[in-house]
């Protein structure tokens, strides 16, 4: 990792609050003499002077990969800072009381980018949670969002209510016969075209009654038919594509 030495310099002595401060007691890497240096913990970078009143570190502890723990060591209140890997240096600190050694390993072992984004997905997680519960106690669909299916915005079809018509009408005698269809025994509604029952879900298209023909009329069309049986096909398919087309404008509302 490369770093700009005086961007940090400048990071380190310029006015941003910092997450933690205090005097250590640091070890040596080479001698096991222990100095007294005064760290700066700002994000995840751990500065350390020689003086509290120095204008540049000495160092930098970039917490990224590493574990915070006590350790045994022959200073009082001493605790470690391990990397992974084998060439890795440990870092060994040592802290003047026990209050300020678990105020120092608690900020440490919150300070890198990997504790910062489980914290956050863990906030996410309650606030999605918070949202949901609301929702749920204001008559919205309690669960995850991921089982959450809305609502279509079109009338709830059910089998009963909407009976579906049939692709080619039964015949009877080369005439369609209206009465075959699902429903078709009961009542027409006369309130008009479309309309809401009582839980107010849209009603569908009343069914035309059949017409009775006159004993004239029947047999007039009993001798047409006779002559010409290819003309009730042909109305047929004609007024059954219209049926079809309407039943599917209405489905479409």
């Amino acid at each position: 990792m490369k770093l700009n030495e005086r961007s940090l310099a400048f990071y380190a002595t310029c006015d941003s609050p910092a997450d933690n401060a205090g005097f250590l007691y640091k070890r040596g890497e080479r001698h096991t003499a222990y100095h007294r240096r005064w760290f700066v913990l700002k994000g995840n970078m751990l500065f350390y002077f020689e003086e509290r009143e120095s204008r540049e570190p000495v160092g930098v502890i970039v917490l990224e990969g590493c574990t915070v723990e006590l350790c045994d060591s022959a200073e009082e209140f001493a605790f470690a800072i391990r990397f992974g890997g084998a060439k890795s240096r440990t870092y060994v600190l040592a802290a003047e009381s026990q209050a300020a050694m678990e105020s120092w390993v608690k900020s440490l072992s919150r300070a890198s980018f990997d504790y910062m984004r489980l914290v956050v997905r863990e906030l996410e997680k309650q606030l999605e949670e918070m949202r949901w519960g609301t929702a749920g106690g204001c008559g919205g669909h309690r669960g995850w969002p991921g089982s959450w299916k809305p609502k279509s915005s079109g009338p709830e079809q059910s089998p009963e209510r909407l009976p579906a018509l049939p692709a080619v009408l039964p015949k009877e005698n080369g005439c369609a016969v209206w009465n075959n269809t699902l429903g078709a025994d009961r009542l027409p509604d006369i309130s008009g075209c479309g309309g809401a029952d009582s839980e107010g879900n849209p009603r569908p298209p009343p069914v035309p009654p059949r017409r009775r023909a006159s004993s004239s009329e029947a047999g007039s069309t009993g001798v047409a038919a006779v002559e010409s049986p290819s003309t009730f096909c042909q109305l047929h398919e004609r007024y059954g594509r219209e049926v079809t087309q309407l039943r599917q404008d209405w489905l479409e509302r």
